[in-house]
């Protein structure tokens, strides 16, 4: 019967995923930017293995580069991200425009495109928490996906977020859907929230929401996944289980990560699925978190843990370090313990102290790696490098096409003639 030959499909669609699980990531996925099928291909593989990857918040070519680094010495996949608020630094402070916070992710995302492939190791280009108050944002940068879509047939970045998790559900859950629907054409990842992260995030304030509200249902996930998975497959949803942004002692914040199997099981059940986990999980607010916490999300199909805070002090801790132990040497242009008229040059100049920065940051994202399982899944490419810009799309050739009119133009002149007579 047909159902049971869709059933049949669908068991060989999974046995295919299962078999490419047990493969080596480098097998499977190339290195530098991925997007459409190669993305799916890596979370799948993510996913399958229970490991998560980090996913960084980056405001500069530096930090962008730190965070490749990283991937690259810890042998794993990574994710470049750019909040609205970064990218509008990223265009540069001063700059008042609109359309600023646009203009500077798409700065940023052309910075991580002419260089990943110089690091050997598979990143997601992705921008981070957009409110509905941001949605111009949002707009903007999915502008600049289709203009690249256009030209070269993959889009600019690999995945964008949505966070309408203030708004009723109904309404969430809606403008996810209009906007997956212009998306999905370009084989672009959307990711959600549902359920409110707490705390306090690049402008975005939850630390006085109803406790209540820090914790996902079961019924509100699967929702979602009733309405996207219409649409298409690339999404994946930030369910709350009692996290908060910003930094606190581990045990100070009350996660629940237990809850996430919960969605999964539910899923499951709803869907008669062949698979334990079969919704991608994003896990938020990770500060605070144990390393058993953090494993439990993992297990329960957590596949991309946001990282912010910790490595924003890892930053400025490498560069507080720095000035600590060359203090004597950074009081002016000239002079320092060796001699009145020594220069200084080699002490302030910002690469040599931005350098100092990269590798405190390095460290902590490698240590997110070691902590989410990730490190070691990826040798890193030998191949040579070069920059992600863009192949355009090939076609017949202009003269082809002007021949091809000529000819069609005649035969309809010749057709035109005989109907005449």
């Amino acid at each position: 019967s047909k159902q049971t030959q869709k059933h049949n499909n669908v068991v060989d669609f999974h046995t295919r995923k299962k078999t490419k699980a047990k493969m080596s990531l480098n097998d499977l996925v190339p290195p530098g930017v991925v997007t459409g099928d190669d993305l799916v291909t890596l979370l799948d593989h993510a996913r399958a293995n229970n490991y998560a990857i980090p996913a960084v918040n980056c405001t500069s070519s530096s930090t962008i580069n730190a965070v490749l680094e990283a991937a690259k010495n810890a042998k794993s996949p990574v994710m470049i991200q750019v909040s609205n608020g970064g990218g509008a630094f990223m265009v540069g402070k001063s700059i008042k425009d609109k359309n600023a916070a646009a203009a500077g992710s798409v700065a940023l995302a052309m910075h991580v495109r002419s260089v990943a492939k110089y690091y050997g190791v598979p990143v997601v280009l992705h921008s981070d928490h957009c409110a509905k108050k941001l949605l111009p944002w949002f707009d903007g940068m999915l502008e600049a996906d289709e203009a690249f879509f256009n030209k070269y047939g993959e889009p600019l970045f690999s995945s964008h977020m949505l966070d309408l998790s203030e708004e009723p559900d109904e309404e969430n859950i809606a403008i996810c859907v209009e906007y997956f629907k212009r998306m999905a054409p370009m084989k672009i990842w959307l990711e959600m929230e549902i359920g409110i992260t707490g705390g306090e995030e690049d402008g975005v304030n939850n630390e006085d929401v109803d406790p209540e509200k820090l914790y996902t249902s079961p019924e509100q996930v699967y929702a979602v996944y009733d309405a996207l998975s219409k649409i298409g497959d690339m999404f994946s949803v930030a369910a709350a289980f009692g996290n908060v942004h910003g930094v606190y002692k581990p045990g100070n914040v009350k996660l629940s990560p237990e809850r996430l199997g919960q969605h999964q099981a539910y899923a499951k059940k709803m869907l008669n699925s062949p698979l334990d986990k079969p919704i991608y999980l994003v896990m938020h607010g990770g500060s605070g978190s144990t390393d058993d916490e953090i494993k439990m999300a993992v297990d329960n199909g957590v596949v991309k843990m946001n990282i912010d805070t910790d490595t924003q002090w890892a930053y400025w801790d490498g560069l507080r370090a720095f000035e600590k132990d060359n203090r004597d040497y950074l009081q002016g242009q000239i002079g320092n313990p060796k001699g009145k008229d020594k220069p200084n040059k080699k002490f302030y100049d910002p690469r040599v102290w931005t350098r100092k920065a990269e590798e405190s940051m390095v460290k902590r994202v490698m240590t997110s790696c070691e902590k989410l399982k990730c490190a070691g899944t990826y040798t890193p490419s030998s191949e040579p490098g070069y920059p992600q810009h863009g192949t355009p799309k090939t076609g017949p050739s202009p003269v082809v096409l002007m021949a091809a009119g000529a000819i069609v133009g005649s035969a309809a002149t010749l057709l035109m003639k005989v109907i005449a007579k």
